[in-house]
């Protein structure tokens, strides 16, 4: 745990931007753990590719980050996680050795693939210093529709209509409460529709056909819909995006939020979203439920804002008396307490509760053998 001691080091890999590969005909990007996300993107498009990981951060996250928290992202959907998008590691280990890892190969069936112990991991393992990366066919058609639900079911019957005609084309489907779209209304963004709706979706299909009319197939897929909009040009889209992108910062001038990164089974999302909410409304009458997230994932960021009118402290006080709500609802459903931010410190005791005891002591096993001083990020992640 963090101490006065003078003994802990803050490392820094900002100074590891290198681009040190990349290779069109293997469909690979080699880059170092300080490069930024946007920047290993900027590379693949510069050689007509696609590096799929997108964030609302991606203008200053980093690629090790990314690796060191499995970062998802609006695309996980189509492309997964940095789990799925990673060949191979270069790690430097506790014990000050350097494993090279870093091998652009799809298949290699000779042992532990040992680079997954690493992502996910929050630095508690070793320092991904560089990584390689799989790249994908460059995007050169996209139909983006914001689309008006009357609840969370009828999003997981979308979802299932527009996988039916548009496989795996379909590349981004968010779901965003009222509350979570009012908050972003109130910056000074635009409301698509001319009345409001209980629940949104953000669906966005993309192709690597330059004439593919994705517009006819995403508005076939628009029966049964409340109402819906189709951008109708490039601004259009990135207007649209933006109502969900400005949620999380949007929510911060609205007083203290708790936040919840939590998911379940796709199936489950209804049912989790009815149950949890009045379970919240009974405990704190007025509270705002700030609930988007990845449907096409079952990821949920089920955010917590105070009722108007009420203390900051008093609400902030209730902050492990939600949670616990939160939690125990999450998992009632089979779902996990954490879906892409990690455990970090805040729940390393929380999750004992809601993680099988052999997982945790694998995981735990994992740790002391890797770092048995427990030298790396000491505190987080398992105790």
């Amino acid at each position: 745990m963090p101490d006065d001691s003078g003994t802990q080091v803050v490392l820094s890999l900002t100074r590891l931007r290198r681009i040190r590969a990349l290779d069109p005909a293997n469909h690979t990007i080699t880059v170092e753990a300080g490069v930024v996300l946007a920047d290993v993107q900027a590379a693949a498009r510069g050689a007509g590719l696609l590096f799929p990981l997108s964030l609302g951060a991606e203008g200053s996250c980093t690629i090790g980050g990314n690796l060191a928290t499995n970062a998802g992202g609006t695309a996980v959907l189509r492309y997964g996680t940095m789990r799925d998008l990673t060949l191979g590691l270069e790690i430097v280990l506790p014990d000050g050795r350097v494993w090279d890892g870093l091998r652009a190969l799809r298949k290699d069936n000779t042992g532990y693939d040992l680079k997954h112990l690493f992502i996910g991991a929050e630095g508690t393992l070793g320092v991904i210093t560089a990584a390689v990366l799989t790249l994908f066919p460059g995007i050169r058609a996209r139909a983006t529709a914001w689309v008006a639900l009357p609840s969370p079911r009828a999003a997981v019957d979308l979802i299932g209509q527009v996988r039916a005609l548009a496989g795996d084309r379909l590349t981004t489907f968010e779901l965003m409460s009222r509350q979570a779209v009012e908050f972003v209304l109130r910056n000074g963004n635009r409301d698509p529709f001319r009345e409001p709706h209980p629940w949104y979706a953000l669906v966005e299909l993309t192709d690597t056909l330059p004439d593919s009319d994705l517009d006819s197939v995403l508005a076939a897929a628009m029966t049964g819909v409340t109402d819906a909009v189709l951008a109708a040009g490039p601004a259009q889209a990135a207007a649209l995006r933006g109502l969900r992108e400005g949620i999380s910062e949007a929510q911060n001038h609205e007083g203290p939020s708790l936040k919840h990164d939590v998911t379940v089974p796709i199936s489950d999302l209804p049912a989790f979203v009815e149950h949890t909410g009045a379970a919240l409304r009974k405990a704190v009458p007025g509270i705002r439920l700030v609930t988007y997230g990845h449907v096409g994932d079952g990821n949920l960021h089920y955010n917590l804002s105070k009722p108007p009118g009420s203390g900051d402290a008093a609400f902030a006080a209730r902050a492990d008396e939600l949670a616990r709500i939160v939690y125990d609802a999450t998992a009632s459903f089979g779902g996990s307490i954490s879906a892409e931010h990690g455990l970090g410190q805040s729940k390393t005791e929380t999750i004992r509760d809601y993680k099988p005891t052999v997982e945790l002591d694998l995981m735990g096993q994992v740790k002391r053998l890797l770092d048995p001083a427990g030298l790396m990020n000491p505190g987080k992640v398992v105790t």
